[in-house]
């Protein structure tokens, strides 16, 4: 009970930094320690990684490294070092998670302060999903590295002032999964050197510590991943064509080896279908993909015939295409197990989502009437300017 108040006492003063309501703030919370719940309700009862990572953190003999043993000597800390019980570790885990909810949220709610009540409540109906909170309440990797993606995602809208943010975020996910965490820095590296309106100076500067930052870290993810170096291509194609084979055990898993590199992508975010779904699980999966299949269709439509609202410029969206575009394929390309995949895709669909809500609708504006009308465009606005929905 301490740990949850703990969380919400924390939510609350986090907030101002995300600018967001009181109200929001703790309908967030309450809806993700929901979602913590069932998933400790569900492990007890038929098992999971997290009773592994309690059960390997009291080992007398846990050492520092990335991934799965990062995580056991950190949920150690919690639990040789402030003695709580599995469901208060939990809930210290569901507070990480949280985080990145509460990124997500106010992300969403900047890039669509000025759009109809319609695409407001789509923003919010994608945030309460129960995959985005299921996945990111328990202990493990997945809390940690929504985290990250969260807070990447909202440094990314105004880098210039949150660059020490996007540092922590990216050094989350090396702490978790040092291979994403490499795609990360190949996609900052990538949007300081494309973007034209970064001055040379700026695009020399931030280029050459970015890709410095990814030959270090794309190696070390590569040989996380159980790629070692001076790897070939043929190495890399006989890995990726090895990881399609494994994890084809129990009902969702899916031979995707066979499949054309659309397909790959298109099952890995996109499936179960509701014809699909063999368990309720599976069927409540089945419905956010739903979603997000419409929400894809429809800002894939406004891509190809709208131009960029001028105020979303200011935006590093060259880095969430180029990580989030990656992270997908090559996700998709090494994932066979849809059980898998409905957890990781996490790591990068919110970006996903964001560049697409960000281009749907039209701008609004409300008049001395108090009544608003669609405009061509907006003016730019202060970041994280909060408006209730």
């Amino acid at each position: 009970m301490l740990v949850f108040v703990f969380g919400y006492w924390l939510a609350v003063i986090i907030r101002r930094h995300f600018s967001l309501t009181i109200k929001r703030v703790s309908a967030l919370y309450l809806w993700h320690a929901v979602f913590s719940f069932v998933y400790l309700f569900y492990v007890l009862n038929w098992g999971g990684d997290a009773i592994g990572y309690y059960r390997m953190s009291f080992s007398p003999d846990l050492e520092f490294g990335l991934g799965t043993l990062g995580v056991r000597l950190l949920t150690s800390f919690f639990t040789q070092g402030l003695g709580f019980s599995f469901a208060g570790t939990f809930l210290v885990f569901q507070m990480f998670g949280f985080i990145g909810l509460v990124a997500f949220d106010a992300s969403l709610r900047e890039v669509t302060y000025d759009k109809s009540r319609n695409i407001k409540l789509l923003a919010t109906l994608i945030v309460f999903l129960p995959s985005v909170s299921f996945w990111s309440s328990s202990i493990g990797k997945d809390a940690l590295s929504f985290m990250a993606m969260g807070l990447a995602l909202w440094a990314a809208l105004n880098l210039k002032r949150r660059i020490l943010l996007m540092v922590f975020a990216i050094l989350v996910m090396l702490f978790v999964r040092p291979h994403i965490a490499g795609m990360m820095v190949i996609g900052l590296s990538g949007s300081f050197v494309l973007q034209r309106k970064v001055s040379f100076g700026q695009r020399l500067f931030f280029g050459i510590a970015a890709f410095v930052a990814a030959a270090v870290l794309v190696p070390l993810g590569l040989n996380y991943a159980g790629i070692s170096d001076g790897a070939s291509g043929a190495d890399v194609m006989e890995y990726i064509e090895g990881r399609q084979g494994q994890n084809l055990s129990g009902g969702s898993s899916l031979d995707i080896s066979g499949m054309s590199p659309p397909m790959q992508l298109f099952t890995y975010l996109f499936r179960p279908l509701p014809f699909e779904a063999h368990s309720l699980f599976a069927l409540a999966a089945s419905v956010d993909n739903i979603i997000l299949l419409s929400l894809f269709i429809m800002g894939g439509r406004a891509i190809l015939t709208k131009r960029l609202p001028s105020h979303l410029s200011t935006h590093n969206r060259m880095f969430l295409w180029i990580y989030s575009l990656l992270a997908w394929a090559i996700l998709a390309m090494t994932t066979a197990n849809l059980g898998i995949a409905m957890r990781q895709k996490w790591m990068f669909t919110p970006m996903l989502i964001f560049l697409l809500i960000s281009v749907i609708g039209k701008p609004r504006r409300v008049t001395a009437s108090g009544t608003s009308h669609p405009v061509a465009c907006s003016a730019p606005v202060k970041h994280g300017r909060v408006t209730k929905i």
